[in-house]
């Protein structure tokens, strides 16, 4: 999920979703609430630990800081020296999450191709949005946090898109965390820490809804989440030029991308061949998501 999440266009949700975990994560985060304040109050630790089943949140979120802080600096690198080889794994990862995600569908009435197709519309109209410039404003950076995080958990809506249509993906998911990892830490919490808090206040409100969701309209919310991924295809497809605009401030950004199919030449049968393996290894995260459950 950490390394999804530093993704343009790969949903952190959606790796949580296809693994097995996704409503067990819901269902953690909801628990986080006025009784778990109680009993933290209270001194009643193991009680609290057992509530907001602290253990599967721990690992999982070791898990995602490890990644968050040793993928920036290489995708930093990848997205600089090989932006289609990168984006061809990530289109493969993609492409493979949706059939796991279509089999959650109990039974394909009219709510739920309503909601596949609204799904798809909406992610697709996100990928020609324009981009926003960059800001270090204390309330702008919460937002991006709010807007980030109910990206993040929602399947097929990437986090990290979010923040490039906001302006502030460079600020957050590189420079801050490529400062982080070397260790210059007060610069770089002058950008975490607005973003955490407003990423806890948009998890805390979203997950309740989410659970609510799932509980009542479980057909629908899947259905949709499998519009969302397969929309999310157009936004990291390998072959597009960025179109860019200089500011008044002199910094030049990319405003929009300008698709285009390749010629199959050695290049495009090269990162057709990522991309497969991107297929391999969504379907073997999948096996694995499955093993594990079985084990229970």
């Amino acid at each position: 999920m950490g390394a999804a999440n530093v993704i343009p266009g790969v949903s952190g949700g959606t790796i949580a979703f296809v693994t097995g975990i996704y409503e067990r994560l819901i269902d953690a985060i909801k628990s986080c609430d006025g009784r778990a304040l109680k009993l933290l109050m209270g001194r009643r630790f193991s009680d609290f630990l057992r509530h907001v089943d602290a253990g599967f949140l721990a690992v999982l979120m070791l898990g995602v800081v490890v990644a968050l802080l040793t993928l920036a600096r290489l995708l930093k690198y990848g997205f600089e020296y090989y932006p289609v080889l990168v984006s061809a794994l990530f289109f493969g990862l993609i492409a493979a999450s949706i059939w796991s995600i279509f089999k959650m569908v109990k039974c394909w009435g009219g709510g739920a191709v309503i909601g596949v197709v609204l799904g798809c519309g909406v992610a697709v109209g996100m990928a020609f949005l324009p981009q926003a410039q960059e800001s270090e404003g204390l309330f702008y950076l919460m937002l991006c946090g709010v807007v980030a995080m109910c990206s993040m958990i929602v399947p097929g809506v990437s986090g990290s898109f979010v923040l490039i249509l906001m302006g502030n993906y460079n600020l957050i998911m590189v420079d801050s965390l490529t400062k982080l990892g070397d260790m210059r830490f007060k610069e770089a919490m002058l950008i975490l820490v607005p973003v955490g808090v407003g990423a806890i206040l948009g998890m805390a409100a979203l997950s309740r809804l989410l659970s609510w969701l799932f509980s009542r309209f479980h057909d629908v919310a899947v259905a949709t989440i499998t519009g969302f991924v397969a929309g999310s295809l157009v936004t990291i497809w390998p072959w597009k030029n960025p179109l860019t605009e200089v500011f008044a401030n002199g910094k030049e950004k990319v405003v929009g991308y300008e698709r285009y199919m390749p010629g199959l030449d050695g290049d495009f049968w090269v990162a057709f061949m990522v991309m497969l393996g991107g297929v391999v290894l969504m379907f073997g995260i999948e096996f694995l998501g499955k093993r594990g459950l079985e084990a229970k």
